[in-house]
């Protein structure tokens, strides 16, 4: 019988999204598990800050994640590699429907879901064996709060989505994570004060006692890339979140 490795020695790992927050969380643990990392996002800056904030095995890319074309050459230029993440996103957009340009509902999924799908796409043929995808949602979709349509909407497509592709690319297995409330910079278009009593009253809220950190959550991306028994799965971190 052979044992399923329980790191990430000598392995390369792609995270579209892996400049900030949880993307930058898990490209440190993954580091941290004896991987090479590649980090993209479209902002040059953050990728080049990035980089240096994670040293040696590590390198970024500047693309635009929204353009589908942009996507394919990146992953010609990359070549073969073992795990994909994608956990890009951008601020959150919330508010009724009904007061909500549907243009803006389309710009949810467009970088969410839509991004994710060609990322995957055009990833796939240079997955080596025995790799992975991960991609990310939300427990927006489990316990949606008022004026949450779009995001709630767009993380439960996420989660059909996972299913389809673990079914049709195996024997690459596709995973989701879906976090609770987490201090990232996806809340930073709320003032400090306002996102800070927002932290302070979700955490005290759940069992756990506090709102996660983009740490909390790396720990499960590098779960779902090292266990090769696990596939078609939605792993909820949210502190509980969901139960309360």
């Amino acid at each position: 019988m052979t044992i399923a490795s329980t790191n990430l020695q000598h392995q390369r790992v792609v995270l579209l999204g892996g400049t900030s927050g949880i993307g930058l969380a898990t490209a440190r643990a993954a580091l941290a598990a004896g991987a090479s990392v590649t980090v993209v996002s479209s902002r040059s800056q953050r990728v080049a800050e990035a980089v240096a904030s994670l040293g040696d095995g590590a390198e970024g890319c500047t693309v635009d994640l929204s353009d589908a074309s942009a996507v394919r050459g990146l992953f010609e230029r990359l070549g073969p590699f073992d795990h994909l993440v994608y956990s890009a996103g951008d601020a959150l957009q919330t508010g009724a429907l009904a007061d909500m340009d549907l243009d803006t509902v389309r710009q949810v999924f467009d970088l969410r879901v839509f991004g994710a799908i060609a990322a995957v796409k055009h990833a796939t043929p240079y997955l080596r064996p025995g790799g992975s995808v991960v991609l990310t949602s939300g427990v927006a979709g489990l316990r949606p709060h008022k004026g949450w349509v779009a995001l709630a909407s767009a993380c439960s497509a996420l989660e059909g989505l996972t299913r389809a592709l673990a079914v049709e690319l195996a024997p690459i297995r596709v995973n989701l994570v879906s976090p609770g409330l987490v201090r990232t910079p996806l809340w930073a278009n709320l003032p400090e004060a306002d996102r800070e009593a927002l932290y302070a009253a979700s955490g005290a809220a759940l069992p756990v006692g506090r709102v996660g950190e983009a740490e909390d959550l790396a720990q499960a991306y590098v779960y779902l890339m090292t266990n090769r028994y696990a596939t078609g799965q939605t792993v909820i971190v949210d502190g509980g979140g969901v139960l309360v």
